[in-house]
């Protein structure tokens, strides 16, 4: 493979949700929705129940039978409430309603207050036309019973939530969550926090890696950060028993300190290895005693990209999500680029008035731009473009967290 060309992110990405498609977790429990924020939905669900259970006011105003509004004032013979129960409509006469209070029997129409006008008998009569329906949620409008509700695959999410509450539901049958054991490399690394020696830096992947992780709802067996030994390295991977996946940072360049592409290439199967990306070149997919070996490069920017353009993608694919891929957002650039790569590039970029503007520090060795970036500009290998040309643009916010926000 040294001499191979490099693969194109497409062609990698392709692949990689081949292998996870292979690989889908199958174990199911069921958890309580309090606890299911970000978890992904293992089965189809059904409506149990209509939504709205019933047919209900959407405004505050008085309900009528339409036939007799014409017949002039109309006295109010009773008046509802949410969460009571009310009697039929009186023939000749109006209820006074509040949104969300069940629409009596009889009544056909809603009128808003504010269209109505009370004279100094309390009778009611409305002061614009009303059609049959107005301002009234009908029973199942929503969704009816028995109705698909939401497609195994969805990733659970506050909005997700508040539909399975809405149709009474307690619990949800959910994928187990993802086990990935996770390891940083390198003799230059330090824990953080400790004293720095001539020639270290403080491992800061871990800690990204491990929070996003995280977020996308995994569980991390944490191997800690190693020096650049096979011994060393073959120990830390012993405790990676029972993972789903193991995910380093470093090692995999060509240099001669590169220990985890050597340990691959001897115990394993390389399935990708160097793609057309930038940042993030040695990007490399394996197996390794039978388990999914990703490794990342260990340049911190580096590292994040590769992570959310491939990494992300993989594990929610394993996770039984249909849809993830990033949303790409086609943006305006601000800037021109003249000089094409032979790399598809990740620009970390700024929005600012609709443009995007481009951070001044660009080096896969740095975080702090990042940081203060609102995403990446993605540009294809090849390509060129001047200030006003769209490109699409993928916001950190959007995947950061779980593959969706609902």
């Amino acid at each position: 493979m040294k001499g191979s060309p490099l693969l194109a992110v497409d062609q990698a990405l392709d692949q990689l949700m081949q292998l996870a498609a292979q690989a889908t977790l199958q174990a199911v429990e069921q958890v309580g929705l309090e606890h299911a924020d970000g978890r992904v939905l293992a089965r189809d669900l059904l409506a149990p129940a209509d939504s709205p259970p019933w047919s209900n006011s959407a405004m505050d105003g008085y309900a009528f039978r339409l036939a007799e509004v014409a017949a002039g004032p109309l006295p109010v013979s009773q008046t509802v409430f949410a969460g009571t129960a009310p009697d039929p409509l009186a023939p000749g006469s109006c209820v006074r309603i509040f949104t969300g209070a069940p629409v009596p029997p009889g009544a056909d129409c809603v009128q808003l207050q504010e269209n109505c006008r009370v004279d100094a008998d309390g009778r009611v009569s409305s002061t614009v036309p009303l059609r049959v329906g107005a301002n009234i949620r009908v029973q199942g409008e929503e969704i009816g019973a028995g109705a698909p509700l939401l497609a195994a695959g969805t990733v659970l999410g506050p909005v997700a939530l508040g539909v399975l509450a809405a149709q009474g539901m307690e619990q949800v049958a959910v994928r187990r969550k993802p086990r990935v054991a996770l390891l940083s490399t390198g003799n230059e690394l330090a824990k953080m926090g400790a004293p720095l020696a001539p020639g270290q830096i403080h491992d800061s992947n871990r800690i990204v890696l491990k929070t996003l992780l995280r977020r996308l709802g995994c569980e991390v067996i944490d191997l800690g950060a190693v020096g650049d030994e096979l011994a060393l390295i073959r120990a830390a991977l012993e405790q990676a028993a029972g993972a789903d996946l193991i995910l380093s940072s470093g090692g995999v360049s060509v240099g001669d300190a590169d220990c985890i592409g050597s340990l691959l290439r001897e115990g394993g199967e390389v399935r990708l290895w160097k793609l057309a990306i930038k940042p993030g070149k040695p990007f490399t997919f394996a197996t390794y005693n039978g388990v999914p070996f990703i490794g990342l490069p260990g340049n911190p920017g580096s590292a994040l990209v590769t992570f959310l353009v491939l990494v992300r993608p993989y594990l929610l694919r394993r996770m039984g999500v249909v849809q993830v891929e990033p949303l790409r957002i086609p943006v305006v650039a601000g800037f021109d680029w003249p000089t094409a790569g032979n790399r598809q590039e990740y620009l970390r970029v700024r929005i600012e008035r609709g443009r995007a503007v481009l951070q001044a520090t660009q080096s896969s060795g740095t975080l702090l731009s990042a940081v203060e970036a609102d995403g990446v500009l993605e540009v294809p290998a090849g390509k060129t473009f001047d200030m006003g040309e769209l490109l699409d643009f993928i916001s950190f916010a959007g995947v950061v967290g779980p593959g969706s926000s609902h």
